[in-house]
């Protein structure tokens, strides 16, 4: 019996007919013709060797047999179900989800999106934001880009990242009333700083020698992109990530005070699940994102 299972669609039919207790709403469920299923049931039986309905004048019965294969069959379909999602997911849309940290997606993606669409005119995007490092929803998005150490199990991890840090500041911070000449002055300056990074302000004061610089809590914020509106407004230091201040100071709007920039390990990554048959556009984004890393991380 194991080297040689019934059909598939024979099993579904008795399984709906057996939940039923009738051939013709059996049919309905299953969009077949009333005569098809009672076929399929009676093949269904020959080759198993025993009846598993006793067919009354306006109902189905279960015979004994029937009755204790019916929950084997139930529990064989519901496996393959659940065992189904688990590796294609609920494809609810033909575009491919990212979910992009909104510092990242503002400051690097935003800008190079045009490239990908003109190399990529037939395979449209959805962008959804995050703040924090969720976990993984396998129903709401495709590939994740978020930062750390690129350690998740069970995730393909790609670094897109080699960030370094530097304080950053307006113009009018720099030449004002306490100017900042060397890092010393920034004890006369409130310290910006973004949740949710390991590498913080304590690691570039260390670099620049004065690790007993008491940092503080100075005021915290959940993006760096609101870090850096409020340090272009005169309120303070920011503390930018090379990935996601580069906008910023090429504009003009911050400036960086010192030459010092320190390297860090963490790193902006695009992660997937490593057991999921991946969303057939997902390989496409990622060649291209990564020629898009490639390009910048040997720029000069």
């Amino acid at each position: 019996m194991r080297r040689n299972l019934p059909p598939l669609n024979w099993l579904r039919t008795f399984e709906a007919s057996a939940r039923h207790l009738s051939f013709t709403r059996a049919a309905s469920e299953l969009n077949l013709t009333q005569a098809a299923v009672s076929k399929q049931i009676k093949l269904l039986e020959q080759q198993l060797g025993e009846p598993l309905f006793q067919r009354k004048a306006r109902s189905l019965v279960l015979t004994r047999v029937g009755t204790a294969y019916l929950p084997k069959v139930k529990d064989a379909i519901e496996m393959l179900a659940e065992g189904t999602y688990e590796v294609f997911g609920d494809r609810r849309s033909d575009v491919l989800t990212v979910r992009v940290t909104i510092g990242f997606s503002v400051s690097w993606l935003a800008p190079r999106l045009a490239d990908y669409y003109r190399k990529n005119p037939n395979r449209p995007l959805r962008i959804v934001s995050s703040v924090w490092n969720d976990s993984f929803n396998r129903e709401r998005f495709d590939l994740d880009i978020r930062y750390g150490n690129g350690d998740w199990p069970g995730f393909r991890a790609d670094r897109l990242t080699w960030d370094t840090l530097t304080p950053l500041c307006s113009r009018e911070v720099l030449h004002g009333d306490a100017p900042l000449r060397t890092p010393e002055d920034l004890r006369h300056h409130d310290l910006l700083h973004v949740m949710g990074f390991d590498d913080g302000w304590s690691v570039w004061l260390k670099a620049a020698g004065i690790p007993d610089f008491h940092v503080g809590p100075g005021l915290q914020f959940d993006s760096s992109l609101i870090a850096f509106e409020v340090a272009a407004k005169g309120l303070g230091v920011a503390l930018g990530r090379s990935s996601t201040s580069e906008s910023e100071r090429m504009s003009g709007r911050l400036v960086a005070p010192f030459d010092l920039e320190v390297p860090i390990d963490e790193a902006f990554y695009l992660i997937s699940p490593a057991d999921v048959v991946p969303h057939p556009h997902a390989d496409h984004f990622r060649e291209w994102l990564l020629e898009e890393v490639m390009i910048g991380h040997h720029s000069p």
